[in-house]
């Protein structure tokens, strides 16, 4: 054991290593106890992350075309590791039907609910914007009008003529025309652009339009980003054109406000009960922090650090009549939970919301 400890500092040293990613499955409770017991130079966060999915990306054809030197289980934890840092751009390299949430999944039809969770993933991805120059291949196929082939295109140019310097130079890449352009270079990021525009959600076609309200108050587009006093006195009706309202000017400025601002919250540190670790050790009455690991019609799964997850009926998700559950509580949500009831025969867990 001694020598563990001593193997991890010295790596977490090496490495200038930040935080330590844990996935929840197998000895996951026993695993964060130990690196909490490692006697750290600096402070280190441990995080435990959903590893649903991982054994299916590490020996996906696509692990093996990133990690093709390597065995599967460093694979495995490869992607835990990236969930951490960035889970949009990990899991979308896994199909969204093993990510082991939802209900009813195997019994509706199949082309249908991969056409609509695509469209949820392409969403999100296009919400929260990407960086061109790091992305990987099937992150940039969820964008809006590019596709996978030419996601490999981009891949390829990068790979051949270096980062890509600003949103127009996009066009040199073969089969990237003007209308894939035009509706994929708003969720495109140019980090350290010459032209700070492009690390934004502003469309190349609604440059002219910045400059303009950058000229008409009296300062340059580097001194107008960021500057919340300028833009808010800016009168967007000046600006309304026929394709142009008020609505898309109000984005516009609220992105100048904060440009390429992440929507996604900072994660936050979670911390099981130390004193509970399989459900043998659970009581009725018991009040425990979990975070929800699955959403149902009848109501949500919770982990509250041991092996199987805890039910909260919907019935029990308020003091008053809850019609979806999804009002109450999302996917990983951080709640503290009653226990109800425990059945160690079948395994089961009861929990309230009620306090």
């Amino acid at each position: 054991m001694t020598l563990a400890i001593k193997k991890i500092r010295s790596l977490v040293n090496a490495y200038n290593i930040e935080a330590i990613s844990i996935g929840n499955g197998t000895a996951s409770r026993e695993t964060e106890q130990f690196i909490k017991k490692v006697p750290f130079n600096k402070e280190v966060e441990v995080y435990v992350v959903n590893e649903a999915g991982a054994s299916i990306y590490s020996a996906s054809k696509i692990a093996r075309e990133e990690f093709s030197d390597y065995d599967i289980t460093v694979r495995g934890a490869v992607s835990i590791g990236r969930r951490l840092i960035d889970p949009l751009a990990e899991l979308v390299k896994i199909d969204a039907k093993s990510i082991g949430v939802g209900q009813y999944q195997h019994d509706v039809d199949q082309t249908r609910l991969k056409n609509k969770l695509d469209a949820v993933v392409m969403t999100c991805v296009n919400r929260i914007g990407i960086n061109v120059n790091s992305a990987s291949k099937e992150l940039l196929s969820y964008v809006s009008g590019i596709g996978p082939v030419l996601a490999e295109n981009i891949i390829n140019y990068r790979s051949e003529k270096g980062s890509i310097k600003a949103r127009e130079e996009l066009l040199k890449v073969p089969r990237l025309g003007a209308k894939a352009y035009e509706q994929s270079a708003g969720f495109l990021r140019i980090k350290n652009a010459k032209n700070p525009l492009d690390d934004s959600a502003v469309h190349p076609e609604r440059y002219e339009l910045v400059n303009k309200i950058a000229l008409d108050y009296g300062t340059g587009i580097n001194q107008l980003i960021g500057n919340k006093e300028v833009l808010q006195k800016v009168d967007l009706e000046t600006y309304v054109q026929k394709d142009l309202g008020i609505p898309t000017l109000k984005d516009i400025i609220k992105e100048l406000e904060k440009p390429g601002l992440d929507p996604r919250s900072k994660i936050k540190v979670f911390q099981f009960d130390e004193n509970v670790n399989t459900i043998k050790d659970l009581q009725t009455g018991m009040k425990l922090p979990g975070i929800v690991n699955n959403i149902t019609n009848f109501g949500c799964f919770v982990d509250v650090g041991v092996k199987e997850s805890g039910l909260i009926h919907i019935s029990k998700l308020a003091n008053e009549y809850i019609s979806d559950v999804n009002s109450v509580v999302k996917l990983g949500q951080h709640l503290r939970v009653t226990v109800l009831e425990i059945d160690l025969d079948l395994k089961r867990i009861q929990l309230s919301l009620i306090d």
